[in-house]
């Protein structure tokens, strides 16, 4: 498994993430819910070591951020990862390239490449493994509402392989 350290939401917009994480499963298509929480990564490696957090610690007076959830995406080729957009701003992108440098003595043995300061696409993940036939469903229902405004109001360290999370502030 992996370490990451994610933004996470009001609980207004983790709400409508979840109702779209519901529909989804109510239609047979591997929704994240209910093993997860609605997050969008910051950066991710095999494995975060827990000083991270301290080295993080300072970055909590930003929140909370105003956000918008849009487009939804889909990653990949044979069977796709669904998720939505979290519209890039400013602010946002110098908060992912800070949490970066903060954590980067910390990432063992790296940072994953698609986690760098600019190679970072910001999104909330709703399904994953979703097989090319229920592709049209997913995309219909991922896409409803058109937008999501909420807020990021924190961070977390997730220990991927003991399926904790730690809560950053």
């Amino acid at each position: 498994m992996v370490h990451s350290v994610e933004l996470i939401f009001d609980p207004e917009t983790e709400t409508v993430v979840r109702g779209i994480w519901d529909a989804l499963r109510d239609k047979d298509i591997p929704s994240q819910a209910p093993a997860s929480r609605p997050h969008a990564t910051l950066t991710v490696a095999q494995r975060i070591d827990a000083d991270a957090d301290a080295a993080l610690r300072e970055l909590t007076d930003r929140f909370p951020i105003e956000c918008r959830l849009g487009a939804t995406l889909i990653f990949g080729r044979s069977a796709g990862v669904l998720a939505r957009l979290l519209v890039p701003t400013g602010e946002l992108l110098d908060l992912q390239a800070e949490a970066y440098r903060r954590c980067l003595p910390f990432l063992v043995p790296a940072p994953m490449p698609h986690a760098e300061p600019g190679q970072w696409t910001p999104h909330v993940t709703l399904a994953r493994r979703i097989a090319p036939a229920r592709l049209t469903t997913a995309v219909r229902i991922a896409g409803r509402p058109a937008e999501i405004a909420g807020h990021a109001v924190g961070l977390r360290h997730w220990d991927g392989d003991k399926r904790v999370e730690h809560l950053i502030g």
